[in-house]
């Protein structure tokens, strides 16, 4: 089976190196062209041969968007990953108009990257739509863990995310979430419900050390008294997903 060729554009030099080297040894992916700015990252898109594109925002001489623009405007349709740390909503709205597949904050976790890049190809040969709705709601969910201050890297990120997903979809967990939820995250998971119980509440107490005090007053400040006590894991997932709720319904 041939490998999924991946084109990075990205100024970070270190980042690209190390992409390269996490995926040196994969069967499946390769970083077949990279380029280090917006110009030479078009040359790339328009000779190279390539399965998805990996694009960097804020780049020298010409950015981003600039190749977005350019794609679009040539008709050029790619399987497309934006990896930034720009993660204003109105630039996560602006690239989702030029048919951004997937949009991911830095620092990101190469499993994830990984993820998703498989999960594009997979699409692309069953022949399945990217759910533009479902990837919007990812790219928020992300976006606020982000921001309340839990990094991607510890478990409990991953499964807050997903819960939060759960909920969000189905409002009917809303009451079951140790019994419904905690069982159906450590089985996509293959771990244990004790297990994504304890990281989930390490990433709260994360959260509350270094996250966005402003923020968290908007999200939390009705649900729980900030000042005394962390909210529980149920407080934290089910609060989050009904903020992202109110804002997905206000926007449409």
């Amino acid at each position: 089976m041939d490998k999924i060729k991946v084109l990075m554009i990205d100024d970070n030099v270190q980042l690209i190196e190390a992409v390269k080297e996490y995926f040196k040894s994969s069967k499946t992916i390769e970083i077949s062209s990279e380029a280090y700015d917006g110009v030479e990252g078009l040359k790339h898109v328009l000779n190279d041969t390539f399965d998805v594109m990996i694009l960097d925002l804020i780049m020298p001489n010409k950015d981003g968007l600039y190749v977005l623009e350019e794609m679009k405007r040539k008709n050029i349709n790619k399987q497309i990953i934006v990896a930034t740390s720009y993660n204003t909503s109105e630039v996560i709205r602006e690239v989702s108009d030029y048919g951004v597949n997937y949009y991911i904050l830095k620092p990101f976790d190469f499993t994830d990257l990984e993820k998703r890049i498989l999960d594009l190809c997979n699409r692309k040969k069953e022949g399945k739509n990217i759910d533009l709705h479902y990837n919007n709601i990812q790219l928020s969910i992300t976006k606020i863990l982000h921001e309340l201050g839990i990094p991607s890297h510890i478990k409990g990120y991953q499964y807050i995310r997903e819960g939060v997903s759960l909920v969000f979809e189905n409002p009917n967990m809303i009451g079951g979430i140790t019994k419904e939820l905690y069982p159906e995250l450590a089985s996509k998971f293959d771990t244990t419900v004790s297990r994504v119980e304890r990281a989930i509440r390490h990433a709260i107490e994360v959260s509350w050390n270094r996250g966005n005090w402003d923020l968290m007053e908007e999200i939390f400040g009705n649900s729980v008294d900030i000042d005394r006590a962390k909210p529980t894991n149920s407080e934290f997932i089910v609060t989050v997903a009904d903020k992202l709720r109110l804002d997905y319904h206000e926007m449409r």
